[in-house]
């Protein structure tokens, strides 16, 4: 018999979500409020945390908006002093940009997405990680990608994020054995929302749509929330140590079934 999730003790109640304007980072910050826990909504679009901190405070549960760039250490630092009392730890700010190949690949676009995959997890892994540990309690998730498990032609540079990204976890989970933390890796493979496929295509719409031509359901923000949220609820002795979740029509990151 599996155990039910329960709220949070409150020494581990407040949840940072980073990347929470849009997609994944806003579903999951709306399921971890619906599950008991006060959400701390960042990213770099202040006005969609702002409106997304009221709608879910709105609906009786407990949210903050702090406007964060994750690849500012400084910064970083600086919303890790505000925030003293943290047990889970999102690392969901991350994004892909462009399909070339290796030989013509923008090397300021391979910087850009190291940058905020990896570098961002990083710094908010490191800054908050005392305050994580001192809860008692605590979690880090690391939403990564089937691309950090897989590679594929034309996605070099996000694949090389996402697999520095699955080390960055595996890693700490490693070194940080004994303590009162958990490392969670949830690596989601297709998922359709509104922004990650259009910014990965520079705006073009029709690009962007064609990704998921003729796959009758693709993976949802929200399914991926719900992933995130069970995998955080589990009882404290219980480490997911890593899921990948892809939708039924997809077997691998080159093997998708459309419908066309």
């Amino acid at each position: 018999m599996t155990s039910a999730p329960s709220a949070p003790a409150a020494p581990s109640r407040i949840a940072v979500v980073t990347g929470a304007s849009s997609g994944i980072g806003a579903a999951t910050a709306r399921r971890l409020a619906a599950a008991g826990y006060r959400v701390v909504l960042t990213a770099r679009r202040k006005d969609r945390i702002e409106a997304l901190a009221e709608e879910i405070n709105a609906a009786g549960h407990q949210a903050t908006a702090y406007a964060l760039d994750v690849t500012d250490r400084a910064a970083v630092d600086e919303f890790a002093t505000a925030f003293r009392t943290i047990g889970v730890l999102v690392n969901n700010a991350g994004g892909a940009l462009g399909t070339d190949p290796v030989a013509t690949g923008d090397p300021a676009d391979w910087r850009q997405m190291y940058e905020t995959n990896v570098l961002g997890t990083l710094n908010l892994t490191q800054a908050l990680l005392p305050a994580l540990t001192a809860s008692g309690d605590g979690t880090v998730v690391v939403v990564s990608s089937t691309a950090g498990h897989a590679t594929y032609e034309g996605g070099a540079g996000y694949v090389a994020a996402k697999h520095a990204e699955h080390v960055l976890a595996e890693t700490l989970r490693l070194e940080i054995v004994g303590t009162p933390v958990r490392v969670v890796e949830i690596a989601p493979g297709m998922v359709k929302t509104d922004e990650f496929s259009l910014t990965r295509h520079r705006g073009d719409k029709e690009k962007a749509e064609k990704v998921y031509e003729g796959v009758a359901e693709p993976l949802t923000a929200d399914d991926v929330a719900d992933t995130i949220t069970w995998a955080v609820t589990r009882p404290s002795h219980v480490n997911i140590d890593l899921m990948i979740v892809r939708p039924r029509a997809q077997a691998s990151n080159t093997k998708v079934h459309r419908e066309l």
